[in-house]
């Protein structure tokens, strides 16, 4: 797999994700007090940058690893991601905040951390250029 735009999109979009993603939660609405505009702006931020990453990744095809058509179990985190985002903002316009909480740290952990671990492993594309060089001078 080579960098295209649309890999470069995905990537960046999957790494500003991850590093927003704890501004959100750790600026969270307290149980008193007025919404933090930062909560707000950060997860609007980083509800949109999940979009873009799952919308992104289904355009991406790896037909070297085991898949069927292009699509590999990665792949499976899209439906994953736009489901958790549309479940969690469910929560919230009813007014389920705890629920809410919930499905974004589970989001925040099962398809930016976890898949994020996973696209580390030294046969996918991020993993060969993180580790290929290091890996190389074993």
């Amino acid at each position: 797999m080579t960098l295209t735009p649309l890999v470069a999109v995905h990537m960046t979009a999957a790494l500003a994700a991850l590093a927003i993603g704890p501004v959100a939660l750790w600026a969270r609405r307290q149980a008193s007090g007025p919404r933090p505009r930062l909560h707000r702006a950060a997860g609007y931020a980083w509800a949109t940058l999940m979009l873009v990453t799952a919308i992104s990744a289904i355009f991406i095809r790896d037909f070297s690893l085991p898949n069927i058509a292009g699509y590999t179990p990665i792949h499976l985190l899209v439906p994953v991601s736009l489901g958790g985002l549309f479940l969690a903002f469910r929560y919230l316009l009813r007014g389920n905040i705890r629920g809410h909480r919930a499905a974004m740290i589970g989001l925040y952990l099962g398809a930016c951390v976890v898949a994020g671990a996973f696209t580390l492993l030294p046969n996918r594309y991020l993993g060969q250029l993180v580790w290929g060089q290091w890996l190389g001078l074993l």
